[in-house]
C-alpha cells in the first residue's frame, strides 16, 4: 500500500541512525587501537585534530564516490566492497598521515612492523563492522519496508521479459503484480493501486500521458532510458523573456578539461607503468611458456572522431586465422588456461596504459569497441557512433556500472550519459569506482551468451507471468 513521506520518516530515520553508527564505529576502531602507540591523539593536539578530521572528511567523501550505506537499494553483497575500499583507503591515509606527524627520528623496524600489524588487525574488525551494519540495515529496512507492488507497461509482453528478469533479483524491493500493455482498458485503476510502474517500450506520446497519470496519483517511475532522455537530463532551465526553455548546448571539452585530463592520462599511467612492470613482465613469461605464441594481442578499435588505432591487450585466445576475431562467449574453447586467469583477475588489459601514453586512449571514457561491433551496432542503433565524440578510455561508467554482456544500448546511454555530464572530477570517481570491477561477481564479467541458447531464466519467469497475478 501506498505511504505518504510523513510515514515513511521514522524508517529513513532508523537507517540513518544505523548509519552514523557504523561511521563512529569505524572512527573508534582506528584511533582506540592507534591510541596506545601514539598517546598524542588522545590529547588536545595538532597531531589529533589533523588526522581525525582527514579520517572523517576522507571517509565522508570515498563514501559518497563508492555509493555509501546503500541499504534498501542494493543487495548486501553488491554494497560491502565498495564500503571496504572506502574504509582502507581511509585507514592507509590517515595511518600514513598520523606515523609521519608522530615520529622525530626514523623507528625502529620491529616497531613499524608491529604498527603496520596493528593497521591490518584494524581493518579486519573495521571489515566485520562493515559486514554487521550492513546485513542488520537491510535486515531493518526491510522489516520496515515492504516490497512495493509494481506493474510493467509496455508494448507486449516478450518486449519487458528482460526488465521483469531484473525486477525479480529484488524481490525485497518490489513484488511484480501484471505485466501490462499501455493499451489496456484497466491500465488507469492498476496504476492508481499499484506502488511503482515501470514504462518499457512505450510510444512517446502514451508515455507522457501515463508518466503525468502515474504523477497525480503519486506513484512511483521508472522509464526505460532513451537517447534523447539522456539530453534531456543534460539540460539547462533558462529563460528567454518570460518563457521557459531547456537548452542543450553542444558538449565540448574546453581547452582547460583537455589539458588537465591530458596531464592526468600522463602521470598516471606514466607511474602505474613503472609500478606495474614486474607484473608485467611474469605475465609475459607466462604467455610466452603456456602456448609458444606472441605475448600482446593488437586490434584495430576507433577511438575520438572515428580515428582508428591498434588497442595492446594481453593475448588470452589461441592464435587465430584472420577473420575469426569475434567476442568471447562464455566457456569460449578459444581461451587459453593463462588467459582464463588474466581474465578471471581483469589484468589482460594492462597494456592500454602503453595507448594511453601514445594519446590513442584516455584513462576514462568509452571503451573502444571491436570495428566489426562498431558497424554492426551503428546499423542497429544510429545513435552509437555519439561514444565516438570523446577518446576511447581504459575504464568508463559502462564499465563500472554496467557487465560485460550489458546490451549496446544500455552501454550507450552510460557513456553518453558520462560524455553529457563530464568534468575532472566524474573521472578521479570513475578511476576510483574501478577497484570495484575486481570485486563483481563472475556474471559480471563474462562473455556474450552463445547464440541460439535460450534464457532459462526468461523462459521460467514467462510461464509464471502468464499465471493468474494475485496481490
Amino acid at each position: 500500500m501506498k505511504e505518504n513521506t510523513r510515514a515513511q520518516t521514522p524508517k529513513r530515520g532508523a537507517v540513518f541512525c544505523l548509519k552514523v553508527l557504523l561511521f563512529i564505529t569505524l572512527f573508534l576502531l582506528f584511533f582506540g587501537f592507534f591510541a596506545p602507540g601514539f598517546p598524542q591523539i588522545m590529547v588536545f593536539s595538532r597531531t589529533a585534530g589533523i588526522t581525525m578530521t582527514t579520517f572523517v572528511v576522507l571517509e565522508i567523501i570515498l563514501m559518497v564516490v563508492y555509493g555509501g550505506y546503500a541499504v534498501g537499494k542494493k543487495k548486501s553483497k553488491e554494497i560491502i566492497p565498495p564500503l571496504c575500499i572506502a574504509v582502507f583507503i581511509t585507514d592507509i591515509v590517515t595511518f600514513l598521515q598520523l606515523y609521519i606527524m608522530s615520529i622525530s627520528r626514523w623507528p625502529r623496524a620491529e616497531l613499524v612492523w608491529l604498527n603496520l600489524a596493528t593497521l591490518l588487525f584494524v581493518f579486519i574488525l573495521q571489515v566485520l563492522a562493515v559486514i554487521l551494519f550492513v546485513y542488520l540495515g537491510n535486515f531493518v529496512y526491510f522489516k520496515l519496508n515492504p516490497p512495493e507492488d509494481c506493474i510493467i507497461i509496455c508494448d507486449c509482453d516478450a518486449d519487458a521479459l528482460q526488465l521483469a528478469a531484473h525486477i525479480k533479483r529484488y524481490r525485497k524491493q518490489y513484488r511484480l503484480t501484471r505485466i501490462v500493455s499501455y493499451k489496456d482498458p484497466e491500465l488507469k485503476p492498476l496504476i492508481r493501486h499499484n506502488d511503482a510502474v515501470f514504462i518499457f517500450n512505450v510510444p512517446p506520446a502514451q508515455k507522457a500521458a501515463i508518466i503525468e497519470y502515474a504523477y497525480k496519483h503519486y506513484t512511483n517511475i521508472y522509464v526505460q532510458t532513451d537517447v534523447a532522455d539522456v539530453m534531456l537530463n543534460t539540460a539547462k532551465f533558462e529563460l528567454m523573456d518570460d518563457m521557459s526553455v531547456l537548452h542543450l548546448p553542444v558538449t565540448e571539452l574546453s581547452f582547460e578539461q583537455r589539458f588537465v585530463k591530458r596531464a592526468m592520462d600522463l602521470l598516471v599511467s606514466g607511474i602505474a607503468t613503472i609500478i606495474l612492470s614486474p607484473l608485467m613482465l611474469v605475465i609475459a613469461l607466462a604467455i610466452k611458456l603456456d602456448d609458444h605464441g606472441p605475448v600482446f594481442f593488437k586490434q584495430q578499435r576507433a577511438t575520438k572522431d572515428g580515428r582508428i588505432f591498434k588497442v595492446y591487450k594481453y593475448r588470452t585466445m589461441k592464435v587465430h586465422e584472420p577473420g575469426e576475431e569475434f567476442s568471447a562467449t562464455e566457456n569460449d574453447d578459444r581461451i587459453t588456461r593463462v588467459g582464463r586467469i588474466l581474465r578471471k583477475f581483469r589484468v589482460d588489459e594492462i597494456p592500454q596504459v602503453l595507448n594511453i601514453l601514445k594519446g590513442d586512449m584516455s584513462l576514462v571514457g568509452p571503451r573502444p569497441e571491436m570495428l566489426e561491433n562498431v558497424y554492426r551496432y551503428t546499423q542497429e542503433l544510429p545513435e552509437f557512433e555519439y561514444r565516438l565524440r570523446v577518446k576511447a578510455g581504459l575504464t568508463g561508467l559502462a564499465q563500472v556500472a554496467g557487465k560485460y554482456n550489458t546490451s549496446p544500448k544500455d552501454k550507450l546511454i552510460l557513456d553518453l550519459m558520462y560524455i553529457e555530464r563530464y568534468s575532472i572530477w566524474q573521472d578521479i570517481m570513475l578511476l576510483l569506482r574501478t577497484l570495484i570491477v575486481f570485486f563483481k561477481s563472475e556474471e559480471s564479467t563474462q562473455g556474450f551468451s552463445a547464440p541460439n541458447q535460450p534464457d532459462v531464466t526468461l523462459v521460467k519467469h514467462e510461464e509464471k507471468m502468464k499465471e493468474p497475478a494475485q496481490k
